[in-house]
C-alpha cells in the first residue's frame, strides 16, 4: 500500500531557540510564548508548526503574553488557534496565562488581564486554580453575530441537510452555538464529529462558531463537549462552558446564580453568574514542561 505524503510543515517559520511553556487547563492545551522582550507575534505558519502534534510541540492554541493595554492590567494576552487563525477569547487560556504570570512574579492575588477584546479580573484560588470574570453573555443576534434572525430567541432553527436543529446562540466575546442533548441521550453519543463542523461553518454564523453539546444532569451539573472553531473537539473549552450555562440558564434549566459545575472530557469547570450578569469561570491551570523549539 502506498501512503500519501503528509502536508508539509513550514519549518522556516520558527525562529531558532524559541522558548515556550507547555500548559493545559482541564486538558485544553497551549503553547505559551512571552513577547514582552520584543519578539513579534507568531504568524499563521508558525502557529500551525507549533500546534502540529507530530512535527511541532502540539497544542489546541498558542497564547502570547505581552505588555498590558489598559492602566489596571498586569499584562495582555493573544490567542491563535491550531490552524493559525486568531481568536478573541479563551477561558482556559486566560487561567493558564494567569498562572504563568504568577509564577513569573508579574502578578499575585487579584489582578487584571487584557484579552484581545476586553479586560478581565482574575482571582487566585486557594486550591491553586484561578477564577476569571468572563463578562456578560450577549444574546442579540447582531452581537453574536448570527445572520438570518432579527429577534432574540431561546433557540433558533438551524437547518442542516434538511433537518432543523434547535440551537441556542450567544457571544462570550466569541460566537457559540449550544445544542442541548435530549435527556434520554448521553452526551457521549452526541454527533460532535459531524454536526459540530456543520454548525461551525453554517451560514447563520458569519464568523463561524464554537459548537457545544450539553447534557443537563440537574440545576447545578452539566456535561459538555465542544467542537471549537479552528481546532476541532477539545478536552475543555472555558468560554464554551460559560456559553452553555448562559443558554441553559436563560431556559431555566440550570441555576447560574447558585453556580453550575460543567464536566468536560478533560475536567470540571465551575461557572456562576453575579448580580451584574457577569459570568465567572473557575478551574485549574497546569504547567506541563518548558522547552526550546528548534525546527
Amino acid at each position: 500500500m502506498v501512503m500519501a505524503a503528509p502536508d508539509p510543515v513550514d519549518a522556516a517559520a520558527a525562529p531558532a531557540g524559541l522558548r515556550f511553556s507547555k500548559m493545559h487547563g482541564a486538558g485544553n492545551d497551549f503553547v505559551v510564548l512571552d513577547l514582552r522582550g520584543g519578539m513579534p507575534p507568531p504568524d499563521a505558519a508558525l502557529c500551525r508548526l507549533l500546534a502540529d502534534r507530530h512535527r511541532g510541540v502540539g497544542c489546541d492554541q498558542i497564547l502570547t503574553i505581552a505588555a498590558p493595554r489598559s492602566a489596571d492590567a498586569v499584562a495582555s494576552y493573544g490567542i491563535w488557534n491550531a490552524d493559525g487563525s486568531p481568536s478573541q477569547q479563551c477561558g482556559n487560556g486566560a487561567r493558564c496565562v494567569a498562572a504563568w504570570l504568577v509564577r513569573d512574579g508579574a502578578a499575585a492575588g487579584d489582578f487584571v488581564l487584557d484579552s484581545p477584546l476586553a479586560s478581565h479580573r482574575v482571582r487566585q484560588l486557594d486550591d491553586g486554580g484561578f477564577e476569571v470574570a468572563m463578562g456578560a453573555p450577549a444574546f442579540a443576534p447582531a452581537a453574536i453575530p448570527l445572520s438570518g434572525f432579527e429577534r432574540e430567541a431561546e433557540a433558533y432553527a438551524i437547518d442542516i441537510d434538511g433537518r432543523e436543529w434547535p440551537v441556542g446562540a450567544v457571544s462570550m466575546g466569541n460566537p457559540h452555538a449550544v445544542l442541548e442533548v435530549d435527556d434520554v441521550d448521553d452526551v457521549d453519543a452526541a454527533p460532535v464529529a459531524t454536526l459540530g463542523p456543520a454548525l461551525q461553518r453554517h451560514a447563520a454564523f458569519p464568523q463561524q462558531c464554537n459548537a457545544g453539546f450539553a447534557q443537563v444532569l440537574d440545576a447545578g451539573h452539566v456535561r459538555l463537549r465542544v467542537h471549537e472553531r479552528g481546532v476541532g473537539e477539545t478536552l475543555a473549552c472555558g468560554s464554551g462552558a460559560c456559553a452553555a450555562v448562559a443558554v441553559l440558564a436563560r431556559r431555566g434549566r440550570v441555576d447560574a446564580a447558585a453556580g453550575v459545575e460543567v464536566a468536560l472530557p478533560g475536567g470540571t469547570l465551575r461557572i456562576h453568574q453575579g448580580a451584574d450578569g457577569v459570568l465567572h469561570m473557575a478551574g485549574p491551570a497546569a504547567f506541563v514542561y518548558e522547552g526550546e523549539f528548534n525546527a
